[in-house]
């Protein structure tokens, strides 16, 4: 395993650690929280200005052809200032399945529209975490040449700025992906705002709506393949938020605790609150090291089921623990929702239940390792 970065990489995650760190001021989102915006559309299409909304397409489509390890890298940036643009859903969502199953003329239809910051896109996933009683479904028949879409799909993320949004659905051959405009007949689209972070997910209704054979993502029955393709590295994706999000809250309360005085002297001298900093600091490294270990296998196109899961539980257990520690450490300045950290607070959270909460993770690994033995000696082999 390479823990090192190459000097492309290094440029990428320096490039967007200043384009974030210039625009996502403390000032300016306490400024932007008191608007009604949920993004920014000035750091969006500075990102599509600087190729970074097109660090992951092929430069056929106009991007810089690279691939997750960067995207990863531009995705910790943005946790580390809890910048509002919908990345995530974008890039990871909408623009990885495309380079990796879109036909030619798909990545230059989409994906250029992607990285010049012209289409926003996301994945309608959520139902892989449902229960299956509540769990939503989309079916699909053939007519002609086209295909006609109804059923719904709950809280697509980022799914009320998204021009386009792929959809799994159920065929006589399969479950299929579809790629679909917004704006077509008989779509139904209906914000739903997180009162956590603010993010602005959707519930998708599709009502009869008709999709060339042009929209198929892959091929007809691929669809189960996609998913799970899709799915390891949208969690991989929300990892490295996590890294980006806790590392922050991590090293802004160090400096809060080093500078605010109590009894005469910084509250940072206190044993008891070093050896709380010293818990954060450990757990953020083991996101950081799970995380890594699982991008590391997902770019060499290795199995990496069980290291995505251990990211995953980190990324939830160890994230409560750290921005707990962030706000308590804050006193009742951590409790004041216009106060920086508590930004931090709100996303980690979020992103642990975007996951699934920690035991949920565990029992899942626990269950994997159980039908296949060499996953628990594969560690041996790092």
């Amino acid at each position: 395993m390479e823990f090192s970065f190459n000097d492309d990489q290094n440029a990428i995650r320096d490039l967007a650690a200043q384009i974030f760190g210039d625009r996502a001021t403390d000032e300016f989102m306490l400024d932007f929280s008191r608007t009604d915006e949920t993004y920014d559309a000035v750091l969006w299409q500075t990102l599509a200005e600087q190729g970074l909304l097109g660090v992951a397409v092929p430069e056929g489509a106009g991007g810089t052809g690279l691939g997750l390890i960067e995207l990863c890298l531009v995705l910790e940036e943005q946790g580390r200032r809890v910048a509002p643009v919908p990345l995530f859903a974008s890039l990871v969502l909408g623009g990885l399945p495309l380079t990796e199953f879109g036909s030619a003329d798909q990545q230059q239809r989409y994906l250029a529209a992607l990285a010049t910051g012209e289409a926003k896109f996301s994945a309608a996933l959520a139902e892989v975490g449902m229960n299956a009683a509540v769990a939503t479904a989309v079916h699909a028949e053939q007519s002609g040449d086209d295909w006609v879409l109804k059923g719904s799909k709950a809280v697509v993320p980022d799914g009320a700025v998204a021009d386009y949004i792929l959809v799994p659905a159920q065929t006589s051959a399969g479950e299929t992906w579809f790629i679909v405009a917004a704006q077509s007949p008989g779509v139904s689209v209906t914000p739903v705002e997180f009162s956590l972070s603010g993010e602005r997910a959707a519930h998708l209704e599709l009502d009869g709506v008709t999709v060339g054979a042009g929209e198929v993502l892959g091929t007809v029955g691929q669809g189960a393949q996609i998913s799970e393709w899709l799915l390891q590295r949208a969690n991989v994706g929300q990892c490295a938020l996590q890294v980006g999000v806790t590392e922050a809250a991590m090293r802004r309360t160090a400096e809060y605790v080093s500078e605010r005085k109590q009894f005469g002297i910084p509250l940072g001298s206190f044993q008891a609150l070093a050896m709380r900093m010293a818990d954060s600091y450990i757990d953020v490294e083991a996101i950081r090291s799970t995380y890594w270990l699982a991008l590391w296998r997902l770019s060499e196109n290795l199995d990496a089921r069980a290291e995505t899961r251990a990211a995953k539980w980190w990324a939830c257990d160890a994230a409560h623990r750290i921005v707990s520690t962030a706000q308590h450490l804050h006193g009742g300045m951590g409790a004041d929702i216009e106060y920086p950290i508590h930004r931090f607070f709100l996303l980690a959270k979020h992103i642990s239940y975007s996951l699934g909460n920690a035991s949920q993770q565990l029992e899942q690994l626990g269950r994997l390792l159980a039908e296949d033995d060499s996953l628990g000696f594969r560690a041996l082999e790092v």
